[in-house]
């Protein structure tokens, strides 16, 4: 069937206009389909990639609502759980409002042990650690401000009133694509010392378990350890509580599902109507094709080939589009740091416009195999 490409091609090119046509449709709407999914990703990607050994506990009434320091030891020593750290919500503001990202005030002494997926080299953590002013941000947002290291970083305090000054002491890298890498976090022990909120409090716990199979028996018991106390608490999975959070923007996957249907449905009327007029006007030509010996599998394979190649030509141009339009990283300047067209979606949109391809030329391709020579040569 290898020799029979150039035809395929030729064609296809016969009119150039509406293979443009065809092809820039199917882009489009891949394009449309890929950046939903990417927007997807990035407001869930804390699901997808929450660990799967690890444990939220906040206060029972909301998660603005905070826990006291003293948690940490009494829940380290619960059975199953091997580390425990927490962190604090800060919410500054750096030179402008718009410049928004996230910033957590965190414990020192047990995070990296907890949030293993941030690579942070050794030298510069224990800088970080020596300096109580110290800060540590990811790469994503020391290139969105070109921070390096050294830098004086002024925050305007919301929630916790005054000017807030750090030394940027370090920067992590994440181990996966999906890493969040726009963080700021600096030392809890600054926070409490300058805090007008009360000492002692800190936002959630995270907890690392020695064995996720007992994740629903460690958060149970951890609920009932401090149950009926002034400090109630609310345990769930990292990933429940990703979802949960998530939740509150909005079912981000009903619409990208909704939109990929319609996708789908525009890319099987756009492509099949596209072959069946290709079939219509070639009848006279596929009756020749017969009679010079071309069987009707023959026929049937070239007419799929064309429906195929104009999916994937058009399915690949738009998706790889997106790809290149995410590599330039997050464009709305922080609300979406994790903006990454993951490559298993990439295949997925592939696989779609691939099988539209085949849909719709399905039938076109079937009338052309029971196409009869006869009746082909009468058409003009």
């Amino acid at each position: 069937m290898i020799r029979f490409v150039p035809l395929v091609l030729r064609n296809l090119l016969r009119k150039k206009t509406r293979t443009i046509l065809t092809i820039g449709s199917i882009a489009i709407a891949l394009f449309l389909f890929g950046l939903l999914a990417t927007i997807e990703t990035a407001l869930g990607a804390g699901v997808e990639i929450a660990g799967v050994d690890r444990l939220v506990v906040r206060n029972k009434i909301s998660l603005i609502m905070p826990l006291p320091y003293a948690y940490q030891q009494r829940i380290a020593q619960m059975p199953n759980v091997s580390h425990v750290t927490f962190a604090n919500w800060f919410g500054g503001i750096y030179q402008d409002e718009r410049n928004w990202f996230p910033q957590f005030a965190i414990d020192t002494e047990t995070y990296r042990s907890v949030f293993t997926e941030f690579d942070i080299p050794d030298d510069q953590w224990q800088d970080f650690l020596d300096d109580r002013q110290g800060a540590v941000v990811g790469e994503g947002l020391a290139d969105r401000f070109g921070w390096k290291v050294g830098d004086r970083i002024p925050i305007q305090g919301t929630i916790f009133q005054g000017t807030w000054e750090f030394n940027l002491r370090a920067i992590y890298k994440g181990t996966r694509p999906e890493d969040d890498t726009s963080q700021f976090w600096f030392q809890w022990k600054y926070l409490d010392e300058r805090s007008q909120l009360g000492d002692g409090i800190v936002g959630w716990y995270t907890v690392k378990l020695d064995d996720p199979d007992h994740a629903v028996t460690a958060a149970a018991m951890i609920d009932d350890r401090f149950a009926n106390s002034a400090w109630e608490t609310s345990t769930e999975t990292e990933q429940a509580f990703a979802i949960g959070f998530a939740k509150q923007i909005g079912n981000i996957r009903l619409i990208v599902l909704s939109v990929g249907t319609v996708v789908l449905f525009t890319l099987l009327l756009v492509t099949g109507n596209t072959m069946a007029m290709a079939v219509r006007e070639r009848s006279a030509e596929m009756g020749v094709l017969k009679t010079l010996g071309f069987s009707d599998a023959t026929v049937m394979v070239m007419v799929l080939a064309e429906s195929l190649t104009l999916a994937g030509v058009g399915g690949g141009l738009g998706l790889g589009v997106v790809k290149l339009f995410t590599l330039g990283g997050d464009p709305t300047g922080g609300m979406l740091p994790v903006f990454y067209f993951a490559w298993d979606k990439m295949a997925f949109g592939f696989g779609l416009a691939i099988v539209v391809g085949l849909l719709a030329g399905a039938i076109p391709a079937a009338g052309a195999m029971r196409l009869r020579i006869v009746d082909a040569l009468r058409r003009v």
